[in-house]
């Protein structure tokens, strides 16, 4: 039996891409997943792939700067599947502009998501898997988060501080028995990258399920045991050394 049968799981992001790809191994394995993206078109969508393959979903409605959103989400969860005992950070943005023509409106927006967002989420996680007994909190970071390349200060800026929030959290969290894990993502053949690049080879990126298994694998750890940090790269990958 799979180590995540019967477990409930929360996903940002999960319309699309990376998160679209963790919400369906999630059911695949058994787990109870919540599809959370602020398009609940697509949240329905993937929901109802996931539904397909036999496991149990549902599409929620979150946007995950905000406070009440994330409130609203996490008890519609729980209403339908029971305590949720595992959350998955994985909603992002870019934009993509030297710095000094970066707007402040598009720096907020940015950060709000990738850096503000798991923070609203972690901040209602934590006290709940602490109640009970223990749970996983995995972070989707990005090798932003090791180098920088140009035209992506803001995105380097908040997947920097994800970094350091994962690592924080996972000092304060592990006396309780709650699992953070930073999973450091290299390029993907998702929409997040070959809609806003087309003429990027997709053979220099990896599949997004491969990620998604990363995830799978934090979060299956055995009682116990914890990685703190995961890096999950293709092997033609051009932003790591």
């Amino acid at each position: 039996m799979s180590p995540l049968a019967g477990r409930v799981v929360l996903v940002t992001g999960g319309g699309s891409g990376l998160g679209r790809e963790t919400c369906l191994a999630l059911a695949a394995a058994g787990a109870a997943v919540g599809v959370g993206d602020v398009r609940v078109e697509q949240a329905e969508r993937v929901a109802g792939e996931a539904r397909a393959l036999g496991g149990q979903a549902l599409p929620l409605e979150l946007d995950v700067r905000d406070d009440g959103s994330a409130q609203r989400a996490w008890s519609l969860l729980e209403g339908e599947a029971g305590p949720i005992d595992g959350h998955v950070n994985n909603a992002g943005v870019d934009v993509t502009n030297p710095a000094d023509e970066l707007t402040l409106a598009e720096w907020d927006a940015v950060v709000a998501v990738n850096l503000r967002g798991p923070f609203v989420l972690a901040r209602l996680a934590l006290p709940r898997l602490r109640a009970l007994g223990g749970g996983d909190i995995v972070n989707v970071v990005s090798t932003a988060a090791k180098r920088a390349w140009p035209n992506a200060a803001a995105y380097h800026a908040s997947k920097w501080g994800l970094l350091g929030l994962s690592h924080a959290l996972h000092t304060e969290a592990r006396p309780h028995g709650v699992r953070v894990t930073a999973v450091i993502a290299g390029g993907m053949r998702t929409p997040f990258l070959l809609d806003r690049f087309p003429d990027l080879d997709p053979g220099v990126l990896q599949e997004p399920r491969a990620v998604a298994d990363a995830i799978l694998f934090a979060l299956g750890q055995p009682a116990g045991t914890v990685v703190p940090e995961l890096t999950v790269l293709p092997l033609r990958e051009t932003s790591w050394p």
